[in-house]
């Protein structure tokens, strides 16, 4: 049985690593050939670890992208089955990193938003207009939510959320300044049935 198993490796590599010449030399059928013979378990595995489905398809796509992109880097001696659950894996365990974070700052997002008060302090009973204060953050771009989220729900400074985006001091300063003149006007141009004054320093 091990015997048998090792002539079967062997032959895919053989196999794996003919197409792969091929695929150097600009053989695109050797990209299909490759495709429709690993499809199936990079997808499961993918699939596996992120459990979404789009995110799994997406993934599939791009190990085969990066194949031809790094042909000419692979052992043309070794299947290339290997390096494609290597890829599959580290892409999905980027999606669900990525996804976490940005989970993260959804919830943070709601957290903050439900956080809102206004001065003078009065508690905030009409729904009609927390859901407003929720449209006009989600109006802002994502620049602006982010800067937002960082310097009133995290309490981090200009410059710590400057080092955090890799952008310019006054970068941040920028985006925070139109993020509060957008709140400030979306939330002015809609008249609640209570006057309230909302501050954003």
């Amino acid at each position: 049985m091990k015997e048998q198993h090792t002539n079967q490796s062997a032959s895919q590599a053989s196999s794996d690593g003919e197409r792969l010449l091929r695929l150097r030399r600009g053989d695109i059928e050797a990209l299909g050939e490759l495709y429709e013979e690993y499809k199936t378990p990079i997808f499961r595995t993918a699939l596996a670890i992120t459990r979404d489905r789009g995110a799994a398809e997406d993934i599939l796509q791009e190990c085969f992208v990066r194949l031809f992109t790094h042909s000419d880097r692979l052992f043309t001696d070794r299947s290339v089955g290997p390096w494609l659950y290597r890829v599959a894996v580290n892409l999905s365990c980027d999606w669900i990193q990525n996804h976490r974070r940005w989970v993260r700052f959804s919830e943070g997002l709601e957290q903050w938003l439900h956080s809102l008060r206004p001065m003078p302090e009065r508690e905030v009973e009409d729904q009609e207009l927390q859901e407003r204060i929720r449209e006009a953050v989600r109006g802002l771009s994502l620049a602006q939510q982010v800067v937002v989220v960082l310097f009133y729900l995290e309490g981090l400074s200009l410059k710590e959320i400057a080092e955090i985006l890799e952008v310019p001091e006054g970068t941040v300063k920028s985006r925070l300044h139109y993020a509060r003149e957008a709140l400030k006007e979306s939330l002015m141009e809609w008249q609640p049935r209570r006057s309230v004054v909302y501050e954003l320093t």
